[in-house]
């Protein structure tokens, strides 16, 4: 990588990092692409280079860091129930983290098709993770080869997505990422084990 990529990729990680930390505390809306770009030290200009509109900063937030999550539980070293578990709790952790404004501008962005007419969201990609890690545990050997990734998929992202809502609804009442740790604990196993190979 030349030295200029390696300056394109910092500006674009700091825009990210400093839009993220403005986010957090005033939401999207009251954020101005000006803003971002002055508390970054960079130009409009530059910041067009990067990203066509002030919410794509919202998804590169949530494709940076959950994508980094998902690799960090497809190669740890136990078997699907953990790595799952590891997946969700670290996902639930990582939202309760960031602020309930952050996560209400990532619900936004899930149900508002309009913000991202290519139907790249921040759904899409975690039904992606959790379809991945399903199809890794059956190529390695640990799932059965009729195992309803789908259906599994679809049923752990909505409980992941119902009690981010809850959760931000609740204006951080509790912590989501215990709420997830309790299912993973409680219940998790028992959708998994009729899949699992003897």
């Amino acid at each position: 990588m030349t030295k200029r990529q390696l300056a394109a990729m910092e500006t674009k990680k700091k825009l990210i990092e400093t839009a993220k930390n403005i986010i957090c505390k005033k939401g999207l809306i009251n954020t101005s692409i000006e803003e971002i770009t002055k508390a970054s030290g960079v130009s409009n200009g530059t910041f067009y280079t990067y990203f066509k509109r002030k919410e794509d900063i919202v998804f590169a937030l949530s494709d940076y860091m959950f994508q980094k999550l998902y690799d960090e539980a497809l190669t740890h070293n136990a078997e699907i129930e953990k790595r799952l578990t590891v997946y969700m709790t670290s996902f639930a952790q990582y939202i309760e983290n960031s602020s309930l404004k952050l996560c209400q501008e990532w619900v936004r962005n899930s149900v508002d098709p309009d913000i991202f007419p290519d139907g790249k969201t921040k759904l899409s990609a975690d039904i992606a993770a959790l379809s991945g890690l399903l199809n890794n545990a059956i190529q390695k050997g640990e799932l059965k080869k009729d195992t309803p990734v789908e259906m599994l998929t679809q049923t752990l992202t909505d409980l992941l997505y119902g009690q981010m809502l809850c959760w931000d609804i609740s204006g951080g009442e509790y912590s989501y990422k215990e709420r997830t740790e309790k299912f993973c604990e409680k219940i998790l196993g028992s959708i998994i084990s009729p899949y699992m190979k003897k």
